[in-house]
């Protein structure tokens, strides 16, 4: 991989710069018709793709050619649920231990990692002190390297609830600024976020698996709670995005309207039937609980945490299969900083393994993640229009999804930031 250095300098040295790359490789994936296109050429000019074709059949215009060699190409992979300013390995009460300028440096790194593993774009749904604003910023001046970001800023919860903080007594101050109660307070809290750079509303409509004293499964915000804070984030041309294990709770996010419901562990057969009549996308973190049960205790997890994790770990991959079976709509959603960023493409085994064939797995955190985004426009495809977000595997990913681990190239708005061929 070429130094983070390098591909800085060359984030900087070509800005404002038109250009047009012409690239080619042995194979492109087609991720809207699951077909293999052999021997491709990707005409991008300055960050976008003006064409795609077969070599020998698409006329080029002159411009810098780069062959990729025998890789595969498909586009620059999406995951919808990160947290970039998050280490898994300092959990629990270690956590603490650091202030807060430690975990906006955490962020830069871990950006870094997310991109070299392919994934191009990423929703952060939840940081502290508007880091994911911050990174986002310096990642499009171009001053470290990282993933396209759509923040959400702090995640939204009741007080005592999973968003906010009960790991001290109350004696000791903690920053709280995502809490608030009652629908009239939220709506003000979805104003303040969005004045600060959120581009998406994540709230907790539930207890959740990493916080103390909250049940994973209880509900934590009414109906009229829920319905004010999206109607206001609508509003404002927010999507928003629902933190839901509890079967009422994740119910009553779909009913007040959200885009996406995050985790979705406990969804019983009427919560997968209301999703699947209102449209509502799933977002389900299958693999993570592999990694919370077997390095949870050595990285600071308390054993409330552990136990809750074996409650949640096999009731939601049953769901993801039967919402899945069922029709609802999926998207890739790894909760990448509750497992080591950099390893979110592991995800895509367990997807298959649970129901998913490997291209669908694929659509999951692509096609389907930017139509969830609404920036079908933008990325998800390899196609004119789109942004020249490209990545290079071994193999044909389509029948082993396996590859999406060694990713080769990576090619973000047609800069070369990772060859690792």
């Amino acid at each position: 991989m070429k130094s983070m250095m390098l591909v800085v300098a060359l984030l900087m040295g070509t800005a404002g710069q038109a250009q047009t790359i012409v690239y080619t490789a042995a194979r492109m994936l087609d991720v809207a018709s699951g077909q293999m296109i052999e021997q491709p050429v990707i005409v991008a000019e300055n960050g976008r793709i003006t064409g795609v074709g077969r070599q020998g059949q698409l006329a080029v215009p002159d411009g810098r050619r780069v062959d990729l060699g025998n890789v595969t190409l498909l586009p620059g992979l999406i995951d919808m649920h990160v947290h970039l300013s998050s280490d898994p390995t300092l959990s629990g009460m270690q956590a603490l231990r650091y202030p807060a300028s430690f975990w906006t440096a955490i962020g830069v790194a871990m950006a870094g990692k997310t991109l070299a593993a392919g994934f191009t774009t990423v929703r952060n749904v939840g940081s502290a002190n508007f880091d994911d604003v911050g990174l986002k910023l310096a990642i499009e001046r171009g001053s470290v390297p990282g993933p396209r970001i759509v923040p959400a800023t702090y995640a939204i919860g009741a007080t005592g609830g999973h968003c906010d903080n009960n790991a001290l007594p109350a004696e000791y101050g903690y920053d709280r600024r995502g809490i608030a109660d009652g629908p009239e307070a939220l709506r003000a809290k979805v104003r303040e976020l969005h004045k600060y750079g959120a581009e998406v509303i994540k709230f907790c409509a539930t207890g959740g698996v990493l916080s103390l004293g909250t049940s994973v499964g209880a509900q934590q915000l009414s109906l009229a709670e829920m319905t004010a804070l999206v109607e206001e984030a609508h509003m404002l041309g927010l999507k928003v995005a629902a933190h839901a294990h509890g079967t009422a709770g994740i119910k009553t996010a779909i009913r007040a309207g959200v885009d996406t419901v995050e985790h979705a562990s406990f969804a019983d057969a009427e919560a997968i039937d209301l999703a699947k009549k209102a449209g509502t996308w799933f977002s389900m973190d299958i693999y993570n609980d592999d990694y919370i049960l077997a390095e949870g205790a050595k990285n600071g997890l308390d054993e409330q945490n552990l136990a809750k994790e074996r409650e949640v770990g096999l009731r939601q991959r049953q769901a993801f299969q039967a919402a899945w079976r069922a029709g609802v709509k999926m998207v890739f959603g790894s909760d990448a900083g509750v497992y080591p960023h950099g390893d979110n493409a592991r995800q895509f085994a367990k997807m298959v393994e649970w129901g998913m064939t490997p291209i669908d797995a694929i659509r999951a955190a692509t096609i389907k993640a930017a139509e969830a985004l609404g920036r079908e426009g933008d990325v998800g495809q390899i196609a004119p229009g789109r942004m020249a977000d490209m990545i290079g595997v071994a193999g044909d990913p389509s029948r082993d999804v396996a590859s999406l681990r060694d990713v080769k190239i990576v090619i973000k708005g047609g800069v070369l930031m990772k060859d690792a061929r």
